[in-house]
């Protein structure tokens, strides 16, 4: 029996939603007259969806679907829309809202919305207590000196942090920012030897181009990018090696030192050491490993939304 969440401080709104829902004998139905009592029901009994009006007293909608999402991940949210509200339930799809649904087509389309999520909704807490069951996850792999496959690659590696449990959705982000900053730099200044702060402003117009013209050269265009990635529930390491000279870290600012945060010259260094738990370089410098770990916190709060 799937039980469902109704959150809405119109007595009229909810007896009209409850008698919809109480066609399906398969929903356990209960209700929430704010934002506030319904996250108190939530930790008392995490319920398989919530279906939320957006305007409430306290925490309106869109907090209420900020708040679910962080808290507990996988409880799907569906939205309530009246006219002239469509700007907030866009913000609230943004925020993390599954789907929504117009009061006045209720009637036409409350039921097959909530079954259909729901049914989305149970695959995705299927697939993340088989990955729980995932003791590691090995993957490699190489690439040329394409900037076009760096976006699709970090892509792929979020998903598998994600569904790993290692990280929530903001740190989903911060993992991808530092990916980015590691393969751009094996990139252009690794197997390229192309130095963003000594060119000048113009030919930083034309990246691409001149990617395009350093990567064609017969002295680069064998290099290739080498990432390996082991993903277990308790951590994501990623290794990352470029085929370029090397570079010694203490030709960079400390990265650690405040001081040189507007410093451009090092700063992707510095992004991955705030991100990351590990940052290593090897001796020569064309190869670093970074290594992000599941935060306790994530583990409590990933058992509470399941």
């Amino acid at each position: 029996m799937a039980k469902i969440l109704v959150v809405d401080d119109s007595s009229v709104d909810r007896r009209l939603v409850g008698a919809l829902l109480d066609k399906v004998e398969e929903y356990d139905v209960s209700y929430a007259t704010s934002g506030q009592q319904a996250l108190a029901q939530i930790e008392l009994d995490a319920p398989d969806l919530v279906l939320t009006d957006l305007f409430m007293p306290e925490i309106d909608g869109l907090e209420l679907v900020a708040i679910v999402k962080g808290r507990f991940r996988l409880i799907p949210i569906v939205l309530m829309t009246s006219q002239g509200n469509e700007e907030l339930a866009v913000a609230a799809m943004q925020r993390g809202a599954a789907s929504y649904v117009p009061k006045n087509s209720l009637a036409n389309e409350l039921l097959s919305v909530v079954r259909r999520v729901l049914a989305l909704s149970a695959r995705q807490v299927e697939q993340a207590r088989l990955m729980t069951c995932m003791k590691s996850n090995h993957c490699n792999f190489i690439l040329e000196n394409d900037r076009r496959l760096i976006a699709p690659l970090i892509a792929y590696l979020q998903a598998c942090v994600t569904l790993t449990g290692v990280c929530d959705a903001t740190d989903r982000v911060r993992v991808g920012v530092a990916l980015e900053e590691a393969l751009t730099n094996a990139l252009l200044h690794g197997n390229l030897r192309i130095d963003l702060h000594d060119r000048n402003a113009d030919a930083a117009e034309h990246l691409d181009a001149v990617i395009e013209e350093r990567r064609n050269r017969s002295e680069f265009k064998d290099r290739r990018i080498f990432l390996d990635a082991t993903l277990t529930p308790e951590e994501a390491k990623f290794v990352i090696r470029d085929q370029g000279e090397g570079f010694s870290l203490d030709d960079l600012p400390d990265p650690t030192d405040p001081a040189n945060l507007e410093k451009p010259n090092g700063r992707g260094v510095q992004l991955m050491r705030l991100i990351m738990d590990e940052v290593r370089y090897n001796d020569a410098g064309n190869e670093l490993t970074l290594i992000k770990r599941r935060v306790k916190e994530m583990t409590e709060i990933t058992a509470d939304g399941d």
